[in-house]
């Protein structure tokens, strides 16, 4: 059954070829929204757009690097001059690179701060232009809502990922600072939240989770030792927090950042 607020509304998700991401644009499609899959790969934007139609949604495609202001604004005029307006942004876009992780035999004087520079411009810089390209549109409207995606590693601290734990922390404070400035500034319709999702396997970090034969790692058990619900989360599961946080049920909701983590985010470990 469709969502009478979300549907035919139009959204656009950054990073939505990705596991976490297409998730969540299929859990809009659902909805009734029309969703523009947003990454810099287009024949993997094309396979979640053709997966959102074989399930009678509406998609589209847009190629972007979410770090080229330039690139974006073009999808953004593509995207309004097809659709006419854009009702909800997901900020998806995201990653960790080896040489901003700080593994057991390291110590942070390892750090590489290249790799730590890149990490958070994905992870920051690539949340914050697309906000600020898409984001003018909404202002324009004077509604929308933004979600960002944040990460227990920015709640909790989590051993080894100095550089993703960091940026998604920022991405925490960003949500805050948006929320305020879009509400005090373009009025109550634009609202500005973030999801910060538990452990999910993905492409990044199957490996770190999980064993070739699909059993855990020694740190995927210590997850799993630290989530009460004793598992990893379902991408799927992320649609239930982003479809409320878009809908008018959550109309007097600004700047949080909702756990869908499992428990995770609540156990002392004791």
């Amino acid at each position: 059954m469709l969502n009478s607020d979300l549907d035919g509304q139009v959204a656009v998700i950054t990073g939505g070829a990705g596991v976490l991401g297409s998730a969540m644009a299929k859990g809009l499609a659902a909805a009734g929204v029309k969703v523009a899959i947003l990454s810099r790969t287009l024949s993997k934007v094309e396979a979640v757009v053709a997966q959102i139609e074989e399930m009678g949604g509406t998609a589209m495609a847009l190629a972007a690097d979410v770090l080229e202001k330039t690139q974006l604004e073009a999808a953004k005029d593509k995207l309004v001059e097809t659709w006419g307006r854009i009702d909800i942004l997901v900020n998806a876009a995201g990653g960790n690179m080896p040489g901003a992780t700080i593994m057991p035999s390291q110590t942070i004087f390892d750090l590489s701060m290249s790799d730590f520079d890149k990490v958070t411009d994905l992870n920051l810089k690539g949340t914050v232009l697309p906000t600020v390209v898409m984001g003018e549109v909404m202002a324009k409207q004077g509604t929308g809502s933004i979600v960002n995606i944040s990460s227990m590693a920015a709640q909790r601290t989590i051993t080894r990922v100095v550089g993703y734990s960091a940026s998604k922390a920022a991405i925490d404070n960003f949500t805050r600072w948006m929320a305020v400035e879009m509400a005090l500034k373009f009025g109550e319709g634009i609202r500005v939240n973030a999801i910060a999702p538990g452990f999910f396997v993905g492409e990044q970090n199957r490996r770190l989770l999980l064993n070739e034969d699909n059993t855990l790692t020694s740190r995927g058990q210590t997850i799993i030792d630290h989530t009460p619900m004793k598992r990893f989360g379902e991408p799927e599961e992320l649609c239930g927090a982003m479809n409320w946080l878009c809908s008018q049920g959550a109309k007097f909701v600004t700047g949080i950042v909702i756990p869908v983590d499992g428990g995770f985010s609540a156990f002392s470990g004791i």
